[in-house]
């Protein structure tokens, strides 16, 4: 298995609603094919370091990542996140 950990530091335009809006978008990725767990949430502990939010998906493999880079269902989420952020950071590591 492979973990995609995304986390994301929005623009301090890119209001409360947006930001729900934004998570609900991501959470509906869930279903695409080789993605295994999806979650995604806001930061609760708002430390100097912390990010706004973050994203974690378990694929089944490699591939599925791959595939899922290209997705059309993903590409335009990930273009509102990457329009809407000061900072995107990510991993990706074997399980």
């Amino acid at each position: 298995m492979l973990i995609h950990l995304v986390c994301f530091k929005y623009k301090p335009e890119f209001d409360s609603a947006a930001r729900t809006e934004h998570h609900e978008r991501l959470r509906g990725l869930a279903d695409i094919t080789g993605i295994i767990e999806l979650k995604v949430g806001h930061d609760v502990v708002r430390s100097a370091r912390s990010y706004d939010a973050g994203l974690l998906i378990t694929f089944r493999d490699r591939a599925a990542l791959d595939a899922y880079a290209k997705n059309p269902r993903h590409v335009p989420v990930a273009q509102l996140g990457a329009a809407n952020c000061d900072s995107i950071v990510s991993v990706d590591f074997e399980t």
